[in-house]
């Protein structure tokens, strides 16, 4: 299993590091094509768009050295791998980014204030025309490539790119629009294209951040995770669902499941290898630990009291799931977990739970646990 999942890595690291080299090269060339085109005629614009897809280029860079430093080999220090480190190297392009947006915004206005007369040659128009072409080309093919191998960073090069050839664009329109009627429109051209670059690499930064921090899991893996468990014998629930992520495809997780009170250790040790077993080879999820929540299988009126309970805790508003239930006649006790809203107070709603649950049951203790929303 180790020898698959190591060449789905290489296969992967191969695809993100040739699609990089593509981009690198593409982007070298427009560089160099648009600054001589951009000297030539005295054109801000032309020269700005230079500058982004020097800062593209520049982002595929760093991009091939994040892949190489994620595959390092777990050590010591960081047994779960490095894979995080992309989700850095994503928040270096994106500052470069921002950087080259924030230098265009300065220049362009500078050329507002102090505008220089273009000299645009059918050669020049050429050139720009062909580049947005060659933009719309490789963008579609970047982020094809970046979603088929789930890298943030390939998939948000490639949109940049389609960005970069509707600006290519305006500026080849305002290129024409200034030889047919005299009309100067590049600096404000160039300005536009320096608020994109800003706005690309601040929607870059924000996803970056909120991956770094640690955001819900994708709802189409939680629910598949929770069916597969479910589908096991003798598995009534999967609850608790919390997704660790390590990197893109690192995924490890922790879960309980609800099982019978009569349920022997060496057979639940034997359930929850199957279930571990089944779980990474349907998502590849790392299943690291499984939790047990007991449901009643000797007493007569469990089920009625549950039902009872349940109707009493759905009478508020933020209690979202209620699982975990087991009742205790001999000690009577009943306890079980409360899944609450983010916008709900948990340990108000506890109080309030067993308040309304003591005046129906005053002959029984509650242990209630407050859950967090984190996978349904």
């Amino acid at each position: 299993m180790q020898i698959v999942e190591e060449n789905v890595q290489q296969n992967r690291d191969s695809i993100i590091i040739r699609t990089s080299i593509i981009g690198i090269i593409t982007n070298i060339c427009l560089v160099i094509f648009k600054m001589f085109v951009g000297f030539i005629s005295n054109s801000i614009a032309i020269i700005l768009d230079a500058v982004n897809n020097l800062s593209d280029a520049m982002s595929s860079i760093i991009t091939i050295i994040g892949t190489k430093l994620a595959n390092r080999k777990p050590d010591k220090k960081h047994p779960l791998g490095h894979g995080r480190v992309e989700y850095l190297t994503a928040m270096i392009v994106a500052g470069l980014i921002l950087y080259a947006g924030i230098t265009s915004l300065v220049e362009s206005i500078k050329k507002i204030i102090n505008p220089e007369e273009a000299n645009y040659t059918f050669r020049g128009l050429l050139i720009i025309a062909v580049a947005v072409i060659v933009k719309i080309l490789l963008g579609t093919y970047v982020k094809k490539q970046g979603e088929k191998v789930n890298s943030g960073a390939l998939t948000a090069s490639g949109a940049d790119a389609m960005f970069d050839a509707i600006l290519s664009f305006s500026v080849l329109v305002s290129a024409l629009i200034f030889v047919k009627f005299k009309i100067s429109l590049e600096a404000y051209v160039g300005l536009l294209i320096a608020i994109f670059i800003i706005k690309s690499g601040i929607e870059m930064l924000r996803e970056t951040l909120s991956e770094i921090l640690g955001q819900r899991a994708d709802k189409a893996l939680t629910m598949r995770i929770k069916e597969i468990i479910r589908s096991v014998d003798k598995v009534r629930g999967a609850y608790d669902l919390f997704v660790y992520n390590y990197g893109p495809d690192k995924n490890y997780a922790s879960v309980h499941i609800e099982v019978p009170d009569d349920m022997r250790m060496d057979e639940f040790d034997l359930l929850t290898r199957e279930i571990e077993r089944k779980v990474h080879h349907e998502t590849g999820v790392i299943l690291t630990g499984i939790g047990a929540y007991s449901y009643n299988t000797k007493e007569n009126d469990a089920s009625k009291i549950r039902d009872r309970v349940h109707k009493i805790v759905f009478e508020h508003d933020f209690p979202l799931q209620l699982h975990g239930f087991y009742i205790d006649t001999k000690e009577k006790k009943i306890r079980f977990d409360v899944v609450m809203s983010f916008e709900s107070d948990s340990s108000e709603g506890i109080k309030i739970l067993k308040r309304d649950l003591k005046k129906e049951f005053p002959d029984y203790d509650f242990l209630i646990v407050a859950d967090v929303d984190v996978s349904d």
